[in-house]
């Protein structure tokens, strides 16, 4: 396909897919002639973009265009529109365009459907710390693309140390490529165990700790997410995620749902075999202290929205989640 629409916040996945439509576009003696990337802020931006597709490339190799973090799919003006519907399906087959932004393109939008139809949108969005099932695929993903065999405990252990950090996770399989060498054997956890970094500043054991009421290392897991930069607001959302999954499953299983399968559906858990790990996360709370934790969390993220300071507001609604969310009975 001559169009491509690349869309989300994982600037290092979105960069190498980049990168890659390059190198299959263009002639590399001829690609300072055939690459043209076009700045947001640059005037009559997307028409030069469409202007510069049309143009057939120097010498070798194709043309590839580049409209740098567009708001077209969230905002088109008809005059704009009406030139990509005049131009995308004449795009000839010696050219490449390339329109990149942070934000998810409207789909009810007139310019999202038309490109849907002339071209393609891939998402590079970051996984949410919470969905481990995707973050899993990736790791499979990006190493079979890789041709890295890793044994399954490897994988989970991999998933586990990088999260959804798509730049660490290269980095890591790069690293594991060359210390197995030509080795056809899977790796084995041992190895990443020793080569690996692996975190334990996670918003998801920060949940665990609030659910096991551990007031130091709720404490001690802040400041370290808080200094390696996670955002507050992230870290709140993992929490909030959790804490409702924990919550709807409490409710399924007093409400006498038995089949994991059907847990898994109905509190949408791609993965069934997950439901017998998550029921004994949830076998020492009572519904009622996962119910006191849902609004504390919504004060959480109210509060940081407001422009409260995120250290001293997350350590305060720490400190209280610690002392409420863990008392009472099973």
């Amino acid at each position: 396909m001559p169009a491509y629409y690349f869309w989300g916040d994982d600037d290092f996945a979105l960069q190498q897919a980049v990168q890659d439509l390059r190198q299959r576009t263009l002639d590399d003696a001829w690609a300072s002639f055939n690459y043209d990337v076009i700045a947001t802020d640059a005037a009559n931006g997307p028409t030069q973009a469409l202007n510069q597709a049309m143009t057939p490339p120097f010498g070798q190799g194709q043309r590839l265009v580049w409209l740098q973090n567009t708001s077209l799919g969230q905002r088109c003006p008809e005059s704009t529109l009406a030139e990509f519907e005049r131009t995308l399906p004449q795009l000839p087959d010696t050219a490449v365009l390339l329109l990149t932004s942070l934000a998810k393109p409207d789909g009810r939008a007139k310019f999202t459907k038309l490109f849907k139809t002339w071209g393609e949108i891939r998402e590079f969005a970051t996984i949410p710390p919470w969905k481990t099932d995707q973050i899993r695929q990736q790791v499979v993903t990006v190493a079979q693309a890789r041709q890295l065999p890793l044994e399954p405990a490897t994988l989970d252990l991999l998933a586990e140390a990088v999260g959804s950090d798509t730049r660490q996770l290269h980095l890591e399989l790069e690293k594991l490529a060359l210390y197995w060498g030509a080795n056809p054997q899977p790796i084995p956890p041992a190895v990443v165990a020793e080569l690996v970094t692996v975190s334990t500043q996670t918003s998801l054991k920060l949940a665990q700790a609030l659910k096991q009421g551990d007031t130091p290392t709720a404490l001690t897991l802040v400041n370290d997410l808080l200094d390696r930069n996670e955002p507050a607001l992230r870290i709140v959302a993992t929490l909030v995620s959790q804490f409702r999954l924990w919550l709807w499953l409490k409710v399924l299983i007093q409400a006498g749902v038995q089949s994991d399968a059907e847990v898994a559906a109905a509190a949408e858990v791609a993965n069934p075999k997950r439901i017998y790990f998550l029921k004994q996360e949830v076998r020492s709370l009572s519904l009622a202290q996962l119910q006191r934790s849902l609004p504390l969390l919504l004060e959480l993220e109210s509060d940081l929205k407001q422009g409260r300071d995120e250290r001293a507001t997350l350590h305060t609604k720490v400190i209280e989640l610690c002392q409420r969310v863990p008392s009472g009975g099973a």
